[in-house]
């Protein structure tokens, strides 16, 4: 799988790739995410998403990078995409429309992160208590948590 494919059939949805041990990552336009999915499913065989995870690069900016990890079983080929969002605007369309098993991986990304799958079905914290002020894995959350209070449950 190159880059190419993808850059031609959707243009500037590409905006750069890698090569890390043999496995390629793209970094897509978060525009065109769900774009790329869909072609990447049904022209190129990765029927299977095993993942998506987020990095907080703070202080830096563009702050988050969303991973997504594809598996073509029929190819057995991987592939990474990655796209990068401002803490400002830290949301993306979800690709539960493309793998519905995105579905709790982008709630896991929200609770911890705080990134907002856009069109997601069902997106609401999935191991934090639903009043939990904050998300752990931001590089900024207090090393010693927020106090919680379990009586308001």
């Amino acid at each position: 799988m190159s880059e190419n494919a993808v850059a031609e059939a959707i243009p500037g949805a590409v905006l750069g790739s890698s090569l890390h041990r043999g496995q390629t990552s793209l970094e897509i336009a978060p525009a065109q995410l769900v774009e790329v999915c869909l072609f990447l499913r049904d022209q190129q065989h990765f029927s299977r998403l095993s993942g998506v995870t987020s990095v907080d690069w703070y202080p830096d900016e563009p702050r988050f990078e969303i991973v997504y990890l594809l598996h073509s079983i029929e190819r057995n080929e991987r592939l990474r995409l990655k796209c990068r969002l401002p803490s400002d605007h830290a949301e993306i369309d979800s690709v539960t429309g493309v793998w519905p098993g995105a579905n709790w991986y982008e709630r896991e990304v929200f609770d911890l992160f705080g990134v907002v799958f856009l069109n997601h079905p069902d997106l609401r914290r999935i191991m934090m208590p639903e009043g939990w002020d904050g998300h752990p894995l931001r590089k900024d959350y207090p090393v010693t948590g927020l106090k919680y209070d379990y009586t308001r449950e």
